[in-house]
């Protein structure tokens, strides 16, 4: 096996992109909170850092799978709350997600608006928000905002999804 990635992934409500990746083979962890980009400012958005190993999903899927489960074309009036972003932990993992980001440009209607930007610093959420939608995918929250962007990778990730993470929220009857 070879060594772990890490990878930051913002865009939308952090308890929706922790749901996403939390259900991937190959994703050992996610933390879910807030990531910062710069060191001089101190602006947050919520993201998660996904741990994941690269033998079982690539760093270009992972990419791919945020940018089909968030508004990553969409400028929209919360998105210094919901930056549409990839934060990167070296130089050379920007230029792999850069190109990730490149080749799925054809996938959509209007332009990514999705950064490749630095990881600077990470601020974890409470506990009694983490692990949201599988602690309890029956909440409003959940069945409204999450389930849809799980039936996205149900429908075009299937090869990806953990089967037995995503049969435990039951998504067939909804």
């Amino acid at each position: 096996m070879s060594a772990t990635g890490k990878i930051g992934l913002g865009g939308s409500c952090h308890w929706c992109t922790e749901a996403i990746f939390q259900s991937l083979k190959g994703v050992i962890s996610v933390s879910q909170g807030w990531i910062r980009s710069d060191e001089h400012s101190a602006e947050f958005s919520e993201a998660v850092v996904v741990e994941y190993n690269p033998d079982l999903i690539p760093l270009e899927t992972l990419v791919e799978i945020h940018l089909h489960t968030h508004s990553c074309t969409a400028e929209h009036s919360m998105r210094s709350k919901y930056r549409s972003a990839v934060y990167t932990f070296s130089e050379d993992q920007a230029i792999h997600a850069r190109r990730a980001v490149e080749q799925c440009r054809n996938d959509f209607d209007n332009p990514v608006i999705t950064k490749v930007i630095p990881f600077y610093s990470f601020r974890l959420n409470s506990e009694k928000y983490l692990d949201y939608y599988y602690n309890d995918p029956e909440k409003p929250f959940c069945k409204t905002f999450i389930d849809p962007k799980l039936k996205i990778l149900l429908n075009r990730f299937l090869v990806h999804v953990n089967d037995k993470k995503i049969q435990s929220a039951d998504l067939s009857g909804r």
